[in-house]
């Protein structure tokens, strides 16, 4: 379910609703970003939240575009970094124009050595709510790319498996007991369970996508490395 359906959030805590109601687009302040270091979160259903109020400043500013809320703070019970990510899914030639969209929310660049190509860009922010702020990942991507897919297909798999969600906890747990702090090498570490859940055991040594690109990084986003989690 997409993330600017109210059937999404039935987490959403009491009185979130109506106070929605009563926010503008004035109110949304898109603060600056502060990468942190790998950690493993009990899963905070505020961010479900947070996830929505970005989306509905989004979508309804440009037709056809789709905002989804993918990663770990997306699904129920999933415990991880808690930063919220969210994948802006644009119509055929409206890479430029959502770009700028989603920049003038007051969302950043990243500000790491090797960010990510302008042609598969992601924008970086943080949200006040509810008394914490809440680190963001945009992520824009064209709406038939394949990697849109697979953080879809990801996000649906731990939604509806209980088994498989407990283990990719307990994976990431075993990541950070390990000494893993931080956060693209954390990702890396990862990314062999998110290959075997999407059937793409032949790609065990690329990277699913992070706030930052390895410098061996194709500059697309087709290799397959686009599967990105908190």
């Amino acid at each position: 379910m997409r993330v600017g359906d109210r059937g999404a959030f039935e987490c959403a805590e009491p009185g979130y609703w109506e106070w929605r109601q009563t926010m503008t687009d004035r109110d949304l302040k898109i603060e600056i970003y502060a990468r942190g270091s790998a950690v493993c979160l009990k899963w905070d259903p505020r961010a479900i939240e947070a996830a929505r109020i970005v989306a509905d400043a989004l979508e309804p500013r440009m037709a056809g575009l789709r905002v989804e809320h993918v990663g770990s703070t997306a699904v129920q019970d999933c415990d991880g970094k808690g930063v919220v990510d969210l994948a802006v899914f644009y119509p055929a030639g409206e890479l430029a124009a959502t770009r700028d969209l989603v920049d003038s929310l007051g969302f950043q660049r990243q500000q790491t050595p090797d960010p990510f190509p302008e042609e598969r860009p992601m924008r970086v922010g943080a949200l006040h709510h509810a008394g914490r702020v809440y680190q963001m990942h945009v992520h824009i991507l064209s709406a038939d790319a394949d990697e849109a897919a697979e953080l879809l297909a990801f996000r649906d798999r731990l939604r509806s498996d209980s088994a498989l969600r407990k283990a990719y906890i307990a994976r990431k747990r075993e990541i950070i007991d390990a000494g893993v702090s931080d956060p693209l090498e954390y990702c890396y570490a990862k990314g062999g369970f998110i290959d075997d859940c999407l059937g793409r055991g032949e790609k065990k040594d690329e990277a699913p996508a992070t706030e930052q690109r390895p410098a061996t990084r194709p500059k697309t986003s087709e290799s397959g490395r686009g599967t990105q989690t908190s």
